[in-house]
């Protein structure tokens, strides 16, 4: 009797992981890919190991060492991380590994919580591993086992993309037998294979490109990729990912006949698309992101010196930036059968909505740490920023620049050193820090260079689901652990001017900003608060506040800090605090006229 749950794409995912027979699994938190890590640290029955590492480049490092021992290993985290992975992904491809190894990369159309929307799939492309890419999360949990077995096949890692749409929808997930793959781990030494000095990489290289072949051979046949023929039909479809999910739908509202294929596999299935440029002359590609299939597809069809028309994002037919949907491919495949769609025309809303831009929580520690940096640096200084939570800084003018993870100091660095005059204070999160940001304060330090960096320390890894990091003392499944000292951390790494302060003690926080601005040189100010939601999570309580209306004056002072607790009635022209009050009392300390009090019991 089979077994079936509701469950979010990525616990499906995990439940993958788990049937398959993982047992090295490790990551670095990042939506849309979080929840997978999550879900298999809180397992309270598990025989696998699980870590939250403290970059995507060392999770990889942790994962192919497991897969060196023949174990099977998984690491996971979104696509602008595999940048960071970038280093060990390309010469683990040559490399190879000897138990099955997964890298999911969980892609972001059209930018939900991402700086970017690159396309996991050109690194497939690029590393010449084979990806997989689920349309459903069935899909996706059925292919886990697949990877393990297709990556121990070849000796090779294989990449597995889901995007936001499948790592974030929820399904009714039939759940499969449990492997029980328990591999003893053994290291065999083979300098040859395992140490990549040029004269051994020059000889992997081509054994890399041998293989490419079989893995064609094996994708091509495999239930990923899938080839309806119609006799009846000129057109062909061919749909990737969860787009093959919109462009099936499609097809059936629109009541046309087409050939239709659905790909879930790379390299692209050459074969099933030579059997459907035999059938038809014109071909529609539907992708999510770039063109990878379509630039494939005319290269198959010159190679064939077919006539067959290929059309898709490359002319407009089908958009290239943003996720896809069902009225997407409605449009697009209407267009090519030159119907009407049907769609309804989307008229402008008349009513003029208040802009909603997104804020830090009410009670958020940033905030405070913000208003203190902005009071001493001023206006005119540059703010560089990071990736985190208080990159919503940009709402009072104190993130000025976000390039990348870790990014902030170094890009400060970079301004100081082009000779900008006016001061200079960049801000990174605690994990951000621990990620990339630790290298970058040595960088600055080593070099000179005039600026402050701003260390806002939460306690945890607040934006991607408060997960832990080296600065909590726990690992990802609550065991305790050491606590790394951040103050100790940034002495050892040559900073001399270094000072703790409590974000919510502002006057304190502002005389310190003001002693590392003076300095000179690279000063550094860790301003430490738990997150908000975290505390309060574990029972912290804070005494609300309220606006004494006799004594308030409507200066707009504490509304202009942007906290959502915080609202200005325009009939009285005064400031009221609503429910949202955590007690953070920022506000009472920005007051000029003691207007703003603790709430008495």
């Amino acid at each position: 009797m089979s077994t079936r749950e509701y469950m979010l794409g990525n616990v499906a995912i995990a439940r993958g992981i788990v049937e398959g027979g993982g047992r090295v699994i490790s990551g670095y938190p990042g939506t849309p890919s979080s929840e997978i890590v999550d879900t298999l640290s809180k397992m309270k029955e598990r025989d696998f190991y699980v870590e939250w590492s403290v970059n995507e480049k060392v999770a990889m490092e942790v994962a192919a060492g497991a897969a060196m021992t023949g174990v099977r290993s998984v690491v996971t985290m979104k696509h602008v991380g595999l940048n960071v992975a970038a280093d060990p992904l390309m010469t683990l491809s040559y490399m190879g590994v000897k138990g099955g190894m997964v890298v999911i990369v969980a892609d972001d159309p059209g930018c939900h919580s991402s700086q970017n929307e690159q396309d996991t799939r050109k690194y497939s492309e690029f590393s010449l591993m084979p990806c997989l890419d689920p349309s459903t999360p069935q899909e996706a949990k059925d292919m886990i086992p697949y990877a393990f077995e297709l990556s121990e096949k070849f000796e090779l890692p294989v990449i597995f993309r889901p995007t936001t749409r499948i790592s974030h929808g929820k399904a009714d997930i039939e759940l499969g037998e449990i492997t029980e793959h328990r591999v003893q781990a053994k290291f065999e030494k083979d300098t040859s294979r395992w140490v990549m000095v040029p004269s051994n990489a020059v000889v992997r290289h081509p054994h890399l490109l041998s293989i490419q072949d079989g893995i064609r051979e094996e994708l091509e046949t495999s239930p990923w990729n899938e080839l309806t023929l119609n006799e009846n039909s000129k057109i062909g479809v061919i749909a990737a990912g969860i787009a093959s999910v919109y462009a099936k739908e499609a097809i059936e509202n629109l009541g046309v006949s087409a050939s239709y294929l659905k790909i879930g596999a790379y390299p692209v299935p050459e074969g099933l698309i030579k059997k459907m440029y035999e059938q038809v002359d014109t071909v529609l590609v539907i992708e999510e992101l770039e063109p990878i299939v379509e630039d494939r597809c005319k290269i198959i069809a010159k190679d064939m010196e077919s006539n067959v028309k290929i059309i898709g994002k490359t002319d407009g037919t089908v958009p290239r930036v943003g996720e896809l949907n069902v009225d997407h491919c409605v449009k697009a495949i209407a267009d090519v059968f030159g119907i009407e769609s049907g769609l309804p025309e989307i008229k402008e809303i008349e009513m003029e909505l208040p802009p909603r831009p997104p804020a830090m929580c009410a009670g958020c520690s940033h905030r405070a740490t913000y208003y203190a940096m902005k009071k001493v640096f001023g206006k005119n200084a540059v703010f560089p920023s990071d990736i985190g939570c208080y990159t919503l800084g940009i709402q009072n003018g104190t993130v000025d620049t976000t390039l990348c993870m870790g990014g902030s100091i170094t890009v400060a660095s970079g301004i100081y050193h082009s000779g900008e005059k006016q001061p200079i204070c960049c801000s990174i999160g605690d994990s951000t820090f621990f990620h990339t940001g630790m290298n970058g304060l040595l960088n600055a330090v080593y070099n000179k260079a005039n600026i402050t960096v701003a260390i806002l320390d939460n306690r945890i890894t607040a934006m991607t689901g408060h997960q832990p990091n080296p600065g909590m003392g726990l690992t990802s499944t609550g065991e305790a652990t050491k606590e790394i000292d951040l103050e100790q951390l940034c002495r050892g790494l040559g900073a001399e001017f270094v000072e703790v302060v409590d974000s919510f003690d502002v006057k304190a926080t502002i005389e310190a900003f003001k002693r590392a601005k003076d300095y000179e040189g690279t000063s550094v100010i860790i301003s430490k608060q738990p997150c908000i939601i975290y505390a309060r999570r574990t029972g912290v309580r804070l005494i609300p506040f309220k606006v004494d209306h006799d004594k308030c004056v409507g200066c707009r002072m504490c509304v202009n800090l942007g906290c959502p607790a915080i609202e200005f009635d325009r009939e009285t022209k005064k400031s009221t605090i609503n429910a949202m009050c955590t007690g953070c009392g920022l506000c009472a300390e920005v007051c000029k006229f003691d207007a703003i009090k603790e709430v008495q019991k």
